[in-house]
C-alpha cells in the first residue's frame, strides 16, 4: 500500500459520507469534498473514486507529499483536506525552523488555527479529536 493509499483510507474514515449541515460554511459535502470548494461537482453523486482523484491531484500532489515520509505527509494532507492547501502550506512554513518534532509542531499550529475560527464553538471538539487521532496515526510505524 502506498503512503497516499494509506492516508486516503484514513482521511475517508474521518470525513465519512454525505452531509448537508446548514451551519457548515463548506455547504453540501461528501467524502470531505465540499460544494464551496468544488461548485462544478455534483456532490451527492460523487463516487469514492472521484473523491480519490480529487484528493490525489488537488491535495496530495499539490503539496508534493510523495516526497515525504508517511507521518508528515499525513498531517499535511489532513490539514489541506480539512483546513485548505493554503493553510497547510502556511503552517508548514511556520514550523520549518521549530525545534519540536515536525508532527508535534505542525499539529499544535493547526490547533491554534482551528481555535481562531468563528465556528470553533460548534465544531471545535470534533476538530480537536480529529487532530489527535491524526497525530496518533502519523506516529504509527
Amino acid at each position: 500500500m502506498t503512503n497516499f493509499e494509506r492516508a486516503f483510507a484514513f482521511i475517508i474514515g474521518e470525513e465519512g459520507g454525505y452531509s448537508a449541515d446548514p451551519h457548515d460554511p463548506g455547504g453540501e459535502t461528501k467524502f470531505g469534498i465540499s460544494k464551496r470548494a468544488y461548485p462544478g461537482v455534483d456532490i451527492k453523486a460523487l463516487t469514492l473514486d472521484g473523491a480519490k482523484a480529487i484528493y490525489r491531484e488537488d491535495y496530495w500532489n499539490a503539496l508534493r507529499l510523495d516526497e515525504r515520509k508517511y507521518g508528515p505527509a499525513l498531517v499535511l494532507f489532513d490539514c489541506a483536506v480539512n483546513q485548505g492547501v493554503v493553510r497547510a502550506k502556511s503552517i508548514l512554513y511556520t514550523v520549518a525552523t521549530s525545534s519540536q518534532p515536525f508532527v508535534v509542531a505542525f499539529q499544535a499550529e493547526r490547533a491554534l488555527a482551528y481555535a481562531r475560527l468563528p465556528t470553533f464553538d460548534r465544531y471545535g471538539r470534533g476538530w480537536m479529536r480529529r487532530l489527535l487521532r491524526t497525530t496518533i496515526e502519523a506516529s504509527a510505524p
